[in-house]
């Protein structure tokens, strides 16, 4: 039965029914529908709005239904949407009392509500994976401190850092993603039940009541902004965005590092595959998906965006989409965070060749540079001089290595056997002491923070 059949004489076309339901995809928050409507529910009967004996009845019922959901024995089918679906069963059960339900209600501002609801779960689940990935990050970090390997610029070798320095500015990445939820949350943890079609309702509910029995931290403020915002969808789905971005950025990172031009990592057997002609290949499938999924959760945020952009006040059909883009986000969320997670947990890394990188590509030439910066030579003039140094090697086929001091002597006499030493990765490493340096010291610093940071999400 359509909730809406009294005002109209003729079935709704099949295409246009197919067209407008939403139950293939929105019964994904019957969960949501049916606690919400307990709550609503309850609060009718709190305030005499009907009858406590059938408020009673009708929150049996809907608890009856989850469960039978739940548990497979009823299958979510031959409805609108979900809140027709439910709002029939209860029908079918309890018969005229279940219709009381609906009262000082509209699907406006339940939907509003489901969706909330949902989102709400997605958060918390969420931030749960990403302070999982941050302790994982951080405790491979921590293994890898001491681990040398070039930092890049523009693509090219840059300076000396550690793959432990690498691993935890990702994992600060993902400490800021979850930031960014928890307080997306707030916003999100605001009940709309209340609010009606647009105009709120003459009936006397308690809409404190309502969204304290659903754990919400307040009601919305204007009836026509409670149904007709989805601001928090937009902002739940850049903060998806967001993570999204960051799983990209490092799994573009560990794909060429597989390669054998780099050599960096091995790629775990659990988490890669084969090619069906080349016996040889082992691909970065997993990273390379990885990096492919982010772009699911741009177009879903494009796709919301679009939808809102032109919407007068108040509900308006074409906020049925975002259902489609908050599910594809929520799922391709999870199981990326999930994926990530325990590969992380089982790649092995070739310190060797990372550690052989680290000097290449002249990445010391800073260190040679600071060298004569602190014997009191101006930094300006001292990077022309290891420009000089860095253009002969180019032409003699040397490193800053392999230089001598009577050669180093012959571009400054500030050089003194301390350059020698100076323009070796793990002095370069072990001299970044700073707040935020790549020194195994400092890194045990920022692991700690990262750790205690995490634990407290």
């Amino acid at each position: 039965m359509k909730l809406w059949s009294g005002r109209f004489t003729a079935e709704l076309d099949k295409l246009a029914e197919e067209f407008n339901d939403s139950l293939p995809f929105d019964r994904a928050m019957y969960s949501q529908d049916i606690t919400g409507s307990i709550a609503h529910c309850t609060m009718l009967g709190k305030c005499g709005i009907i009858p406590q004996a059938e408020a009673d009845e009708i929150v049996s019922a809907l608890r009856g239904i989850l469960a039978d959901i739940e548990s497979g024995k009823l299958e979510v089918c031959g409805a609108e949407d979900i809140h027709s679906f439910v709002e029939n069963e209860l029908v079918k059960r309890i018969g005229d009392v279940g219709k009381k339900l609906h009262t000082a209600r509209s699907r406006n501002d339940q939907v509003a509500t489901d969706t909330r609801l949902f989102l709400r779960d997605g958060i918390d689940r969420t931030v749960l994976q990403l302070k999982s990935l941050i302790l994982t990050l951080a405790g491979k970090a921590e293994q890898e401190k001491s681990t040398a390997m070039p930092a890049y610029t523009h693509m090219q070798k840059a300076q000396p850092t550690t793959l432990g320095h690498y691993l935890s500015a990702y994992a600060n990445m993902f400490l800021r993603d979850a930031e960014r939820f928890l307080d997306c949350r707030k916003r999100v943890n605001v009940l709309p039940l209340g609010s009606g079609a647009c105009a709120s309702t003459t009936f006397p509910i308690d809409r404190e009541l309502t969204a304290k029995l659903l754990g919400f931290d307040g009601v919305t403020d204007n009836s026509l902004d409670g149904v007709s915002d989805r601001d928090f969808v937009i902002e739940y789905l850049s903060c998806a965005t967001q993570v999204m971005l960051h799983l990209s950025r490092i799994n573009e990172e560990f794909v060429y590092w597989s390669g054998e031009e780099f050599g960096f990592l091995s790629l775990p057997d659990e988490f890669s595959t084969g090619s069906s002609i080349m016996p040889q290949k082992k691909n970065p499938d997993v990273n390379e998906l990885l990096r492919g999924k982010c772009g699911r959760v741009f177009g879903d945020l494009t796709t919301m965006i679009t939808v809102m952009k032109g919407l007068p006040l108040a509900y308006n059909k074409d906020m049925q989409e975002d259902k489609e883009a908050i599910f594809d986000a929520d799922k391709t969320l999870a199981l990326s965070l999930g994926v990530m997670n325990a590969f992380i947990d089982k790649v092995r890394f070739n310190r060797e060749a990372m550690s052989a990188a680290a000097t290449g590509g002249y990445s010391c030439a800073t260190e040679c540079a600071d060298y004569l910066a602190s014997k009191g030579m101006p930094f300006r003039a001292a990077h022309e001089v290891t420009g000089k140094i860095v253009l002969y090697c180019v032409q003699n086929g040397k490193s800053l290595q392999s230089m001598t001091l009577s050669e180093y002597k012959n571009f400054s006499s500030m050089f003194d056997e301390g350059i020698l030493s100076a323009v070796t990765a793990k002095s370069a490493i072990a001299r970044r002491t700073v707040i935020g340096g790549c020194a195994p010291q400092e890194l045990d610093r920022q692991i700690l923070k990262l750790q205690k940071a995490a634990n407290a999400l």
